[in-house]
């Protein structure tokens, strides 16, 4: 799956994707701003944007003749927000490509964030945080994020506090949007069965007009930390639900293919180490599963699952002595080569479409900063050895990058902070 990426005079970057006979096509445009380019007032104030993006535009007049028109064409789209991006995406049938752009292109240049909509949109947002803070799944990742980062952007949730939701004035809308909302830092990535050079033709047309300016950056992330840390939010709750997490790297180290295929030997797949351990042996949970979180200048490496309460400090003991196996010994070639075979085609199973292809450069661009195909990552993980996994587990591995969060019924508090402790290599 090769990719072109052209920089046009007025700093705007597109990618196109080229895929031929996938039978849809792709349009995303993203910004490089999201929650941590807010400031503490102008929390909630990208994703809030995001939302009011899609109300009408001054050739669109309302949400309606929007959706309407993309109903019309059978074509899915979206939005989303996160802490380093935002994008608004439609995919249609590929002959529709030229009005799924234009739309989009629409909905991302000319909205008119019509202040009816932007005192009606309040309510649904607050609803949206409402319906994350009623799911311990979600919350438990939010209650992480303070863990780590405390009372900073990166530590403050995208979708923000419901006291700032309130507040956000259309002014503080329009000015965000006229410092963020520029050639320089927009990209735009086409995927799917198209002419590479019409794309390019079109996506110049379309955004001729797109204001320039200076980017401005994000203040960096911060991390400091000197012995183990816990955040517990307490919650009558069926299930608790906890997330340990290791403070690792940022996108692009050169680190992460064997940070991935030790996420791949510890807790990705049903013959996992974690699985097998805290399922097939403990029967201690229903899902269990570890990930690896990458931005543009921090990153963690995590371990989440959900359990009865009175088994919290039994669990949090086995996870940390499955880590410490993975520090302490080396992983056996067969297990290795099982480990990287499941990342290898997970990753290709998850470029079957064209929005998941538009997505994996979405990623690439904003994150990594430097393009590379799933060919040129199969090759970096092929790469990986045992000792490799190794030396990256003794790196992370370590009490003073070790976090843990819970939102649950927990009464014993006490017990799970002696628990929460590596055992010296």
């Amino acid at each position: 799956m090769n990719f072109k990426k052209t920089t046009l005079p007025n700093g705007l970057r597109v990618i196109t994707v080229p895929a031929k006979g996938n039978p849809s096509v792709t349009v995303m445009v993203l910004v490089e701003t999201g929650s941590n380019y807010e400031s503490k007032e102008e929390n909630g104030l990208s994703h809030f944007l995001e939302h009011m993006c899609f109300k009408g535009t001054t050739n669109r007049h309302t949400s309606r003749e929007i959706s309407m028109e993309l109903d019309s064409l059978g074509a899915e789209n979206n939005a989303f927000t996160s802490h380093e991006m935002t994008g608004y995406w439609a995919k249609a049938e590929k002959k529709h490509f030229g009005k799924i752009l234009e739309v989009v292109s629409d909905i991302y240049l000319n909205p008119t964030l019509p202040a009816p909509d932007l005192e009606k949109e309040r309510g649904v947002i607050l609803q949206e945080i409402s319906m994350y803070e009623d799911r311990p799944q979600s919350k438990v990742w939010q209650e992480l994020g303070t863990l780590l980062y405390g009372d900073t952007p990166a530590g403050r949730p995208v979708a923000g506090e419901p006291e700032n939701i309130k507040k956000l004035s259309r002014e503080a809308f329009i000015n965000y949007r006229t410092a963020h909302y520029i050639a320089p830092k927009t990209i735009v990535i086409v995927a799917g069965d198209v002419n590479e050079k019409k794309a390019l033709q079109e996506i110049k047309k379309h955004f001729k007009n797109i204001p320039t300016g200076k980017k401005i950056g994000k203040l960096p992330v911060k991390e400091k930390q000197v012995a183990p840390g816990m955040r517990i939010y307490k919650k009558k709750t069926d299930q608790t639900h906890m997330v340990i997490a290791f403070r690792a790297f940022h996108a692009g180290d050169k680190r992460a293919p064997a940070l991935h295929m030790l996420s791949s030997v510890l807790g990705e797949g049903m013959s996992s180490r974690l699985f097998q351990k805290m399922r097939e042996e403990m029967g201690a949970c229903y899902y269990v599963r570890s990930g690896i979180e990458e931005y543009t200048d921090h990153g963690t490496f995590s371990i989440s699952t959900g359990i009865e309460a009175k088994r919290a400090e039994e669990v949090v003991k086995a996870l940390l002595e499955e880590c410490e196996k993975l520090r302490d010994s080396l992983v056996p070639e067969e297990e290795l080569n099982k480990a990287k075979e499941h990342f290898i085609g997970q990753m290709y199973m998850h470029l079957e479409t064209s929005d998941s292809m538009a997505e994996f450069y979405a990623d690439e661009v904003i994150t990594a900063k430097e393009l590379k195909t799933p060919i040129e990552l199969e090759k970096e993980a092929r790469q990986v050895t045992a000792e490799d996994i190794r030396r990256v587990a003794r790196e992370i591995f370590k009490n003073d990058n070790l976090n843990l969060a819970i939102v649950g019924n927990i009464s014993n508090v006490n017990g799970l902070k002696k628990v929460l402790s590596l055992k010296q290599s």
